[in-house]
């Protein structure tokens, strides 16, 4: 006889199946200034508008389209956003309109969107544009009933079109709107400003120049203070923090001691924007004749303007743009009378929904704090990951006198494990600077554990770091050795040089070594120290951590490699291309590399496939080859099914699509792991090893006991991974019950739920999770304690 029946649990989960766009039309428009990714955003919008049956419309030219309608509002189709993905701008068009800003020029407006059914738009632009689209909502009764009483609609067109709905997304490259990590555009625009920068320094390096360079911000300084970070600029000027009194003489200083230390070269970014505490506006001129008639340096000016709009779009931006585009539909078609007009966005990795006015109105108060000079709480507002910029910069800008510098005993060594990724020598810059400035010694470690048993081991200065935060691959050497087989001689090299404290920058191999020194603290008590690890993989497989430095590098050169091959496929047309990427078993590169270049089809290991999936994707390509879109991409990670190999699967699809399509293969190799780190990379690196450091010496005090240090709790050996939305410090063991060992990937990975978005977004019918997608919350102001650098990054 059984026992009582156990309470089912309730099924909360939303699906996308059961939210039906059948007669509703959507509308998309972008305004204000153009931004990459803004192309990337109208597809995804057209694309999960037509698959929900929706009706979805273009409007071109921003407002003065929806003011002048006509042939300015269009009906789209799946095929008009193919190729968009790739292409800087606004395909649609973007323009300034005076009009709209009038009653009459919105009743123009809700008079052509009434003719043709529309009651959601989709407002994709800075925060005039989207104030702009609330009080389109907020007259839309009034409008209607005016139209009514001219004439030109009937009662029934009134009660059938009563509510108009609104979702907007933030395009903008300044990054200057409240609530949001990142604005769509502002990662594009880093990467000009890098490139330009990268640029500059080699020519710099060979005459002993100084660089001032202008980039934009005229009300926001994210744009100076990231690029600062990521290219190690000796100073920066940005709107919301103006220089103190005397800055001049601190400045000159400044760019005098990193010459005397060796360096040939200075880098000055400046913010459009930027003032000094009087209100003064400070021009890159004037820096300039102030550095030649102080120091006489070589000093030249370059203005970078409308350089940082255009390009193509990075991955990033793709990602957000993508996502953000399927969540505002989905936004949507779920909004009611009740819903106030709301903001799509990204907190962390996750996806959010914030009340449109509550976001503009904490962006109107940024510049109000500024007006009124009180800077310090325009930091505030601007959000805590502008704050941490900030912090970070400050922290690494210049080396303190030795006089200035913490009592402390204790020595800190660094090194890379596994497989090279880019952002490891910003990362090891960030590490050694920090750890300086707390007071201890730092000690590099060449070619990963293998180094540190052969006493490859030594002190690493301030000077020793200058320029690596933009250099590719692994400065300090690093091998895929563990520490298992080799206890016994590294526990003597930490007993030679006193090593109190261990960062280990790297990936699956530096998750696997800590953890095997953890073990082996019984036996050893020199391994009874404060360990921790920074994941460091283009394969992003470290398991509590939901992304991994060099991933974000990688990912670029996989989306830049896939638009060319596109490119010379619409030459050729009718052709597909099969692209095998790295990743191990871990299919994260195919996937979001996928999403972000437009692939029709990713195979990965944590997927698993059959031959009646591959014939199932062959005939899907065979039907798109008879529309207009005539080529086709697929992915493929390395290791997704060890018989259905990239060879196998190109001679599949040539034998199948025999006469409809032809072939071609690519094995991106090693190219994925080269080149130079992207100004994310750069950026991410070299804050996740301040705060480290930070939680290094935390943790050196607090186990500094009897004249030494002496740490074996769980919590001493970390790692430091970015969960959902905030960057945490978990102990290695219990991160071992959330491991794969044998495929060396997590258990969980979250990017597994934007798999059905990516087949959504190339015209396949899948089941899509929705319970994770964004809940209207509240925009909040708080602010993390003072000595927190600890919050979430």
């Amino acid at each position: 006889m059984t026992g009582p029946t156990a309470p089912q649990r309730q099924d909360t989960r939303k699906f996308v199946e059961n939210l039906s766009g059948a007669g509703t039309s959507i509308a998309v428009l972008t305004s204000g200034g153009d931004a990459q990714g803004m192309n990337a955003a109208v597809r995804a919008v057209v694309r999960m508008g037509i698959y929900v049956g929706a009706k979805v419309y273009f409007i071109h030219e921003g407002y003065q389209g929806m003011v002048d309608g006509g042939d300015n509002i269009k009906e789209a189709t799946w095929e008009s956003v193919s190729s968009m993905l790739q292409v800087g701008g606004t395909v649609i068009g973007s323009a300034r309109c005076k009009e709209f800003r009038t009653r009459e020029g919105r009743l123009k407006a809700a008079h052509n969107l009434v003719q043709r059914s529309i009651t959601n738009l989709c407002v994709i632009g800075g925060d005039g544009s989207l104030t702009g689209a609330n009080l389109f909502r907020e007259e839309w009764s009034s409008l209607l009933n005016e139209l009514q009483e001219q004439g030109l609609i009937d009662e029934e067109a009134v009660h059938s079109h009563s509510e108009l709905h609104i979702v907007g997304m933030v395009g903008s490259i300044d990054n200057d709107f409240c609530g949001t990590d990142m604005t769509i555009g502002t990662d594009s625009a880093l990467h000009r400003i890098i490139e330009v920068v990268d640029a500059i320094m080699t020519t710099a390096q060979s005459h002993q120049r100084t660089f001032v360079l202008e980039v934009m911000g005229r009300h926001c300084g994210y744009l100076a203070l990231v690029s600062a970070l990521a290219c190690g600029a000796d100073w920066v000027f940005i709107p919301e923090m103006p220089p103190e009194d005397g800055w001049e003489d601190n400045m000159c200083q400044k760019l005098s001691e990193t010459r005397s230390r060796g360096s040939r070269l200075n880098i000055v970014i400046v913010a459009e924007g930027a003032c000094d505490s009087k209100g003064q506006h400070i021009t890159t001129d004037f820096v300039k004749n102030l550095v030649v008639s102080r120091l006489g340096f070589d000093t030249r000016v370059t203005i970078l303007g409308h350089v940082q709009r255009g390009g193509t779009p990075s991955a990033f931006d793709r990602i957000l743009a993508s996502r953000m585009g399927v969540e505002a539909v989905l936004a949507l078609l779920e909004a009611s009378t009740d819903t106030p007009a709301c903001v799509v966005s990204l907190v962390g990795n996750q996806a959010v929904r914030l009340p449109l006015m509550e976001c503009v109105q904490m962006t109107q108060e940024v510049q109000k704090a500024m007006d009124e000079k009180k800077f310090e709480e325009a930091v505030r507002l601007r959000g805590r990951s502008f704050e941490h910029n900030l912090t970070t910069y400050r922290l690494l800008a210049s080396r303190k006198a030795d006089s200035e510098l913490p009592n402390s005993s204790f020595n800190v060594a660094v090194l890379n494990v596994g497989a090279p990724a880019a952002g490891m020598n910003a990362a090891v810059r960030s590490a050694v600077r920090v750890g300086i400035t707390e007071g201890h010694k730092m000690f590099a470690v060449n070619d990963g554990f293998e180094g540190f048993y052969k006493g490859q081991i030594k002190e690493i200065g301030w000077g020793d770091v200058g320029g690596w935060t933009g250099q590719g691959g692994s400065l300090l050497g690093t091998k895929r050795t563990l520490p298992g087989k080799h206890l016994e001689k590294i526990a003597e090299q930490m007993r030679i040089h006193n090593i109190n404290a261990l960062l280990v920058i790297g990936g699956f191999e530096a998750f696997e070594s800590v953890l095997q020194l953890h073990q082996a603290r019984a036996h050893y008590e020199e391994f009874c120290i404060p360990m921790c690890i920074l994941p460091a993989t283009i394969s992003n497989n470290v398991p509590g951590n939901d992304l991994s430095l060099g991933a974000d590098t990688s990912l670029n050169a996989i989306v830049e490699t896939c638009d060319r091959i596109k490119q010379s496929a619409s030459g050729t047309k009718r052709r597909v291309f099969i692209i095998e990427t790295m990743g191990g078993y871990c299919g994260y590169l195919a996937t979001v590399g996928g999403l972000a270049a437009g692939a029709d089809t990713v195979y990965i290991y944590e997927e698993q496939f059959d031959i009646h999936d591959l014939q199932n994707n062959v005939e899907h390509l065979t039907q798109k080859m008879k529309t207009s879109i005539q080529r086709g991409l697929v992915l493929r990670n390395e290791n997704s099914n060890e018989n259905f190999t990239t060879d196998f699967i190109y001679q599949l699809y040539s034998e199948e699509g025999r006469g409809v399509f032809d072939c071609r293969k690519n094995i991106l190799g090693h190219m994925q792991q080269g080149g130079s780190p992207s100004p994310f990379d750069r950026n991410f690196g070299t804050k996740v090893a301040a705060k480290a450091i930070q939680w290094i010496t935390r943790m050196l005090k607090e186990t500094y006991k009897g004249g030494r240090v002496f740490a074996n709790s769980e919590d001493s050996a970390c790692l430091l991974g970015m969960r959902r939305r905030a960057m945490v410090f978990q102990p290695v063991a219990q991160l071992q019950q959330e491991t794969d060992f044998v495929h060396r990937i997590p258990t969980e990975q979250w990017w597994l739920k934007l798999r059905p978005v990516m087949k959504i977004l190339a015209k396949y019918k899948t089941s899509y999770d929705m319970s994770d997608s964004g809940q209207l919350e509240h925009v909040t102001q708080v602010r993390p304690k003072e000595s927190d650098f600890s919050a979430s990054i």
